[in-house]
């Protein structure tokens, strides 16, 4: 089985202000960056935005029919939380959370919900700002992205 390896980071200049988002994908000796801003966000969204446009960006025709393992990389437990723990719970109560609100960020959740659900992803988590050098490189593409 092949793997995609999708190293995501989102940055916002306040927050909520200006901000930019990185993906890297990684096929085989394949590399692909992705980025991009936005004037008024939040550092949640560039982080969702990261994961969503990385995930859009793989052409299943591409991949010739064959399975593959998308791994997704992120320093952002907001991310890697939500879609392993907080997700299904808000699917259950239609997209709202426990204290009976619509949930932040919900366009964005549903899109990547359903980006999620056409791959076999697994979510990785690392520590930001550790030295983890993919991770440090979109990061910095990611505060490079934010509009000035």
């Amino acid at each position: 089985m092949k793997s995609i390896h999708i190293y995501t980071d989102g940055a916002c200049s306040g927050n909520p202000g200006p901000g930019g988002w990185a993906a890297l994908l990684i096929y085989g000796k394949h590399q692909k960056m992705l980025c991009g801003g936005a004037k008024d966000t939040t550092n949640n969204r560039m982080e969702l935005t990261a994961a969503i446009q990385g995930l859009t960006a793989i052409k299943q025709d591409k991949l010739k029919g064959q399975q593959h393992t998308i791994y997704i990389i992120t320093d952002s437990r907001y991310l890697k939380d939500g879609i392993e723990l907080w997700l299904a719970g808000w699917k259950k109560n239609n997209w709202h959370n426990s204290q009976k609100k619509i949930i932040k960020n919900v366009d964005l959740w549903m899109q990547l919900d359903q980006l999620n659900s056409r791959f076999r992803v697994k979510w990785e988590w690392v520590k930001g700002h550790s030295g983890h050098p993919k991770n440090e490189y979109v990061d910095q593409i990611a505060k490079d992205s934010i509009p000035r």
